[in-house]
């Protein structure tokens, strides 16, 4: 039986406008794909919107 090495090498920093494997389509009908950064805004919109009291009309 042999061992096998394995060279661990740093992963690179993640690339925010990197795709992340989804797409959205916009008002005029073209397709937008949905990157990494754009995930992250819509996380801090929504952690933003939790923390602020709800509004009553």
């Amino acid at each position: 039986m042999s061992l096998q090495q394995s060279t661990t090498q740093p992963k690179a920093a993640p690339n925010p406008q990197a795709p992340v494997g989804g797409s959205i389509i916009d008002q005029n009908g073209q397709e937008i794909t949905i990157t990494e950064e754009m995930i992250q805004q819509a996380c801090e919109k929504l952690e933003q919107s939790r923390k602020e009291p709800a509004k009553k009309d």
